[in-house]
This record gives C-alpha cells, sequence and structure tokens, in this order.
C-alpha cells in the first residue's frame, strides 16, 4: 500500500485534540478552578465531544445516501445504523438538550439517573451505573478489538478483507491507531474524575477522523479507488 499523505482536516483534528489535552493538564496543575469549568457538563469539551459525535453522524448519513442503490443493505444497513448511533451518543451527551431548554427531568429519571438527567448512560440498574458497564467495560474491549485485532487480520487474511470492504466495516490506518493508544496513555496520567471527560472528547474527535479517512476509504466513494495507507 501506498503512503498518503494527512489531509488539512485530519491534521487540524489531531491537532485540536492534542491542544484540548494540553489546556487540560496545564489547568489541572495551575488552576483548579477553571479546570473544573473546562470540563464541566455543556462546557467547552463537552462541546467539541459532541461536534466529532455530530461529524462522524453526517459522513454516515451523507455515505449511506449517495450510495444507496450502490451497495447492498448490508452495506447500507451498518452505515445508516452507525450514523444514527453516533448521533444517538451525541444527543445522550447533552442529554437531548435538557440544560439547555431547561427542561425538568421526569420521575422516572430523577430517581434512576445519578444525575437526575434525561438520559441513559447514567442510569442505574440493580445498583450498578450503566456507564460503568458500557463505557468501562464494552467499550474498551470493544475498541480494543476494533484498533488492534481488526485492523491487523484486515491487513493479513483476504477473506476477512473482502468481507469487511463487502459490508463496509471501517479499518482504522495506523496514526489513528497510534493516536487512540497515546489518548489512552495521556489521560490516564491525570488522575482526576474528570479525565474521562477528556478522554471522550479526544475519542470523539479521533472516531471521527475513522469514519472520514478509514483505511479503507475507497469503498465509500462511487468511483473506485486505490485504498491507501
Amino acid at each position: 500500500m501506498q503512503k498518503r499523505n494527512l489531509s488539512r482536516i485530519e491534521i487540524g483534528v489531531l491537532f485540536l485534540v492534542a491542544i484540548m489535552l494540553l489546556v487540560g493538564f496545564v489547568l489541572f496543575y495551575t488552576n483548579r478552578e477553571l479546570f473544573m469549568r473546562y470540563t464541566v457538563e455543556d462546557g467547552l469539551v463537552e462541546w467539541l465531544t459532541v461536534l466529532g459525535l455530530l461529524l462522524g453522524s453526517a459522513v454516515c448519513i451523507y455515505r449511506f445516501v449517495n450510495l444507496l442503490k450502490k451497495r447492498n443493505w448490508i452495506f447500507l444497513t451498518l452505515t445508516f445504523l452507525l450514523g444514527i448511533l453516533l448521533f444517538a451518543v451525541a444527543g445522550e451527551e447533552v442529554s437531548w438538550g435538557q440544560r439547555l431548554f431547561d427542561i425538568q427531568s421526569s420521575e422516572f429519571f430523577q430517581k434512576n439517573n445519578t444525575q437526575s438527567e434525561t438520559n441513559f448512560h447514567n442510569m442505574v440498574v440493580n445498583g450498578v451505573k450503566v456507564n460503568k458497564i458500557i463505557f468501562t467495560f464494552g467499550l474498551i474491549a470493544a475498541l480494543g478489538i476494533f484498533l488492534l485485532v481488526i485492523p491487523n487480520l484486515y491487513r493479513k487474511n483476504v477473506k476477512l478483507k473482502s468481507w469487511a470492504d463487502n459490508w463496509g466495516i471501517l479499518i482504522p490506518r495506523t496514526y489513528q491507531i497510534i493516536a487512540f493508544l497515546l489518548l489512552f496513555v495521556i489521560t490516564e496520567l491525570l488522575k482526576h474524575e474528570k479525565n474521562s471527560e477528556l478522554l471522550e472528547c479526544g475519542a470523539a474527535l479521533l472516531f471521527f477522523l475513522i469514519v472520514r479517512y478509514p483505511l479503507n476509504e475507497a469503498i465509500f466513494n462511487s468511483e473506485k479507488n486505490v485504498i491507501k495507507d
């Protein structure tokens, strides 16, 4: 596979993630009050998270419409569902605009949500936080497979490569995998509960890059292109 130069968007997003992390670390060690405001609900970090998720969703929906009748139903369904999923996660992130429009949570969410907000990721089921199940265990395991196992098999297994391309499975590029791993390591160095906000923000922006510029980007184009890494 031929090497490719990063686009301005890719460079810009990587720079944005780096600056977001740097600002977080500087504020944490110099001004804890500003750090809390930086990572607070509806703060800058959260809105950058939402931006990354919405951009990824928009790319998926655009591809679904653009490739309608040009790809098989599994390819189109998975692309569409990913777009809806990213939109839903963005909605969850801002509690579906509850705080923006000053909407009172229903009695159900007030009783079963750790923050009394209208979202599901902060729900408690039988004393266990849904957030912990999804993000602490499920998401980390899924990302491990997605970032480390699948790309390696994709490059070495012809059958898996054909299956992934036929189904529209996104394959991360090498630089995207490295950026994700660095994000995990760097945020773990920040021993504070709000490090998860920085992690979520970086992950959302980097996942947008995977959605927009996957290794198998050519399968999402109407014209046939050479897949480059």
